[in-house]
């Protein structure tokens, strides 16, 4: 099932399942800024990733003792999600925490996930709420695809990423298990714009850290961003399928990321991981702005 959000200017689809973006389409051209989840290359097109951000050392953490294994990005982009509400600009999605989520993950918990249109920006909105009677441990982060080339216009290598900053940046790079193993790579912008090079996801996904930009764009061949992702995430990855050419590119707000390989802690300890305290909310919001 869909629920469909639509003004003036843009088309919106979420998935049920997942309570997954699926298609934003610019009405007047009819142009999709979406990925189309086609497995030749990636099944999704925006998995929200909860209650892990990224990939865990040795596939478990530790808590209270005990292993709890679980793979990449976590369970709620593969479970059902509830429609709380859906009017013509707004829809509300919920998932709550049960006997299969507790055995991988032992926290009672609600997340919700709104998604809210007002011009030609969808307002993509996350809430979770500790249910449990003791601290709660989680990370939170987006994974949207979005088409480049645009409406197979041009090569991707004719493509710019734009940063709202005129600074290099620097970008820890994962290992064959998707763990950070190096650390202070330069990624090398003219006044804030670098060109899509053939190989750059060759060695997966570039992670970002330190709040370094709040504001990141794909650009036309002629330099003009077409899409800008806004944030106010402590971290963002870059992604797209590895030596794979595929035709998007993930821009990521996260709240939390994968382990470090020599990481050797507990949940409470792992980096960039958020806390919540009995009955307390943890509310945060990133934008997809259509140039």
């Amino acid at each position: 099932m869909q629920a469909i959000l639509e003004n003036d200017i843009l088309k919106v689809t979420i998935n049920y399942f997942g309570a997954e973006l699926s298609s934003v389409i610019k009405k007047d051209t009819g142009v999709e800024y979406m990925w189309n989840a086609d497995e030749k290359f990636w099944k999704r097109s925006a998995p929200v990733l909860f209650p892990i951000v990224g990939s865990l050392k040795n596939k478990e953490f530790l808590y209270d003792g005990k292993a709890y294994p679980m793979g990449q990005h976590g369970f709620a982009r593969d479970m059902e999600f509830s429609l709380v509400s859906n009017d013509d600009t707004e829809a509300w999605f919920s998932l709550s925490s049960d006997d299969s989520t507790y055995e991988k993950y032992p926290f009672a918990f609600t997340l919700e996930i709104g998604y809210m249109l007002s011009g030609n920006t969808l307002k993509v909105m996350w809430k979770v709420v500790n249910e449990d009677e003791k601290q709660m441990h989680f990370s939170i982060g987006g994974h949207p695809a979005f088409m480049c080339p645009l409406n197979e216009e041009g090569v991707q290598t004719d493509y710019f990423i734009e940063f709202d900053t005129g600074k290099d940046l620097t970008y820890s790079k994962l290992s064959e298990n998707g763990l950070v193993y190096k650390k202070d790579n330069v990624l090398a912008t003219s006044g804030g714009k670098m060109r899509v090079t053939e190989n750059l996801f060759d060695e997966d996904a570039l992670v970002v850290e330190g709040g370094q930009a709040k504001k990141v764009s794909l650009c036309k061949p002629d330099g003009t961003p077409y899409l800008t992702v806004a944030f106010d995430a402590p971290l963002f990855g870059l992604w797209s399928p590895a030596k794979r050419h595929a035709p998007f590119i993930c821009i990521e707000p996260w709240y939390g990321r994968c382990d470090d390989e020599s990481f050797a802690g507990t949940l409470e300890e792992r980096e960039y991981g958020q806390q919540l305290e009995v009955g307390e909310s943890f509310e945060v919001h990133y934008d997809i702005i259509v140039n």
